[in-house]
């Protein structure tokens, strides 16, 4: 099993165990930003970094806008604006200690999709561990 994923996928969870507590410092309490306009500054940062490492890398950019993959990408960008809009408003109202949890169910029903429509692997280790989850997010978020 290639696993160079894996470095990727610890600086991702090490970089967004950060973002819940800075959105809710920065939309809450004196000159609190609307969430609406934290989504649009830091998303802005994001494209951002995100062309900056396209052009370092060489990787080109028009010439993937004629894949049939593309309506994908459109659709993960149209779910993941409507996800982090609802999340920065989520936590503009709320503890971070309630609303990341609920939040990072998405690992769960992502998890889920995996199995059941790419046909990845299933165990009952990976069960087990999407129950704990759950039962973690439940425990958690006081629901």
């Amino acid at each position: 099993m290639d696993a160079t994923y894996l470095p990727y996928a610890l600086l991702a969870m090490g970089a967004y165990t950060f973002v819940s507590p800075l959105m809710r410092v920065a939309t809450t309490g004196p000159d609190a930003i609307p969430s609406d306009v934290a989504v649009i500054v830091s998303n802005v940062l994001l494209v951002s970094m995100a062309a900056g490492i396209v052009w370092y890398t060489g990787q080109g950019f028009s010439s993937h806008l004629a894949s049939p993959k593309l309506l994908h990408v459109l659709g993960a960008g149209v779910f993941l604006g409507i996800g982090i809009l609802a999340l920065y408003r989520a936590l503009s109202l709320g503890p971070v200690s309630v609303v990341t949890p609920i939040f990072a169910m998405f690992l769960v029903f992502s998890s889920l999709i995996g199995v059941l429509l790419l046909g990845e692997s299933f165990s009952a280790r990976k069960a087990l561990g999407i129950a704990f989850a759950a039962a973690a997010v439940y425990l958690v978020s006081g629901a």
